[in-house]
């Protein structure tokens, strides 16, 4: 995946707002503060172009970037506790809106903290690309937060965990070292060539 310019293109506040799918498109996914930001920035080797932040919640819209043949496209993080019932049921609203919508959409990148079992909220968003046949794959991210010991323990037990999503590739992934973005790279290639 050779990436000669990366942009900020759009976001939406709520899915009337969403761009015209002209694309296509891979989404990041998964809950507050799991490293969604962190992930986009590695993989398109820019060390800005998603605003990351320590504070959970802070990505309360649908942004696009636009590479040169693609969008990669941030959905709000899930399952943040302090955002109010309304600002949560528009997140719903908008994430369902994105996927319901016509669009070109190739893939979805689930992504899990490695050090905790996948939550509630990640479970429910794994049974809805399920049900509606959207492809998707698991990035493992904070690997780097673990020692070897710690780091297998967590894949057995991720093993158990994500049984019932057998077949479904999991990447690990770090992005203070790098880990795992090659392999995503080529993956995002794969999945984007017409």
């Amino acid at each position: 995946m050779k990436i000669e310019t990366a942009r900020f293109e759009s976001s939406a506040g709520v899915s009337s707002q969403l761009i015209p799918s002209t694309l296509p498109e891979i989404a990041f996914s998964g809950r507050s503060n799991v490293g969604k930001s962190s992930l986009i920035n590695k993989l398109v080797n820019r060390k800005a172009l998603a605003r990351t932040s320590a504070t959970p919640g802070k990505t309360a819209t649908v942004n696009f970037y636009r590479l040169d043949t693609l969008r990669l496209v941030d959905l709000p993080g899930y399952g943040y506790a302090k955002v109010s019932a309304g600002e949560k049921k528009r997140w719903g609203e908008m994430i369902e809106g994105y996927f319901e919508a016509d669009r070109d959409l190739r893939l979805v990148v689930q992504l899990v903290d490695m050090r905790h079992p996948p939550s509630a909220d990640d479970y429910m968003m794994l049974e809805y690309m399920v049900d509606r046949e959207i492809p998707f794959l698991i990035v493992l991210t904070k690997a780097d937060k673990l020692n070897k010991t710690e780091r297998a323990r967590r894949l057995a037990a991720l093993e158990e965990e994500l049984a019932d999503y057998e077949g479904v590739k999991l990447i690990t992934f770090s992005a203070v070292n790098g880990e795992g973005v090659e392999e995503l790279r080529k993956i995002l290639d794969a999945v984007t060539q017409d």
